[in-house]
This record gives C-alpha cells, structure tokens and sequence, in this order.
C-alpha cells in the first residue's frame, strides 16, 4: 500500500524497518472520485496529501469565475494548500482529482512528531520544499518572460507523463490562456508542421 511513497522517501532518505513502521503509522489512506475536493477554498487544509494513483491539482478561482490552475500533482508527487497546512489558516485554495486517484495523508502533527523521533524526514521535507520553492520560481518567471506557446512547451516539458491524458481546458488554466487560444495555438503549429 505504501511502496510508492516509501520508494519516494528512500531516493532521499535512508530509514530502518523500525522508523519505516513508526512513519506508516502516522498515515491515513483516501480514496477521490473523479472531481471530489481534498479540500476546498475556506477550509482548513488538515492533510499534505501523496498521490498513489491518479492525480490532483490545486487551483483558485477569481472574481469573473475563472480556474487558475497552481500545480497538478500525479503519481508519486505531493500536494496540499501550504499556508493552510502550515499555519492553520482557512485555505485559499481548492484541491480536487481530476481522475480518480488514491492518496496517503499525513497531519501536520504526524510530520512533527517524525520529526521529533525520526530526524531524517527533516532532511525529506526540506528537499521538497526547496524543490517546490525552485518550481514555483521557475513558473513565475515563465509567466512573467514567456509567451503562451513557450509556456506550453514547458509544461510538455515538465509534466510529460500529463499531456496526454489532461484535458486541455486544464492545461490551458495552467499556462494562463483560455482553453479556445489553446486549441488555436495547437491547431495553427500543427499546421504549419504539415
């Protein structure tokens, strides 16, 4: 039930049999339909979440009821709203499947108490979070100096394994372009390919 999540840690980390059975302990299983909140914009996010099957995104929705998509989470990645988690705050995001998809959860008070008896997961969460910081970064910049195609191909780039099975109206809410200039823009390069 755990090998994914355990494959994840050990690429990092390196954990006894002892510490791998206290840190199953701390965790709880989920399973989403297609479409079902994690969590929703209001509440308080209680859980990071590790994707097993399937895979989640995080998104906001602004004023004239438009979707911007932060971050698709699929396979063996993670994903929660980071302020609610980490300061107990109401959420500003919504966090749904957009596939059917399992989750392993994880409190906040199941991170501290590892981090108390198992050091180690310190170092874990501490490469997340720089990974997650230098993504963020990075899709900031791209928005900032990229136009819409180039952003598209970073995502190519950056989500191979989801640009075959997303819906284009999520990808567009991700790159910032509504889901019509989407289909335009990859309609007019594969007629130029031709």
């Amino acid at each position: 039930m755990y090998e994914i999540l355990l494959k994840n840690i050990t690429r990092r980390i390196t954990l006894t049999s002892e510490e791998i059975e206290f840190f199953t302990s701390q965790l709880t299983t989920k399973k989403l339909k297609r479409r079902q909140y994690l969590v929703q914009e209001g509440e308080f996010n209680k859980y990071s979440a590790f994707v097993t099957s399937g895979c989640l995104r995080s998104y906001t929705v602004d004023k004239n009821g438009i979707e911007h998509v932060l971050q698709f989470a699929p396979q063996d990645w993670w994903i929660t709203d980071m302020a609610s988690f980490l300061h107990n705050l109401p959420g500003t995001l919504f966090i749904d499947a957009i596939f059917e998809s399992e989750l392993i959860l994880i409190q906040r008070s199941g991170i501290e108490k590892l981090y108390q008896t198992i050091p180690a997961f310190e170092r874990y969460f501490r490469i997340l979070s720089e990974n997650a910081l230098v993504t963020y970064q990075r899709r900031l910049m791209d928005n900032l100096s990229l136009t819409a195609r180039e952003r598209y191909d970073h995502f190519c780039i950056r989500y191979p394994s989801l640009i075959e099975t997303l819906p284009q109206k999520q990808i567009a809410a991700y790159i910032g372009v509504t889901p019509e200039f989407l289909s335009k823009m990859l309609n007019a390069g594969h007629n130029r390919k031709d």
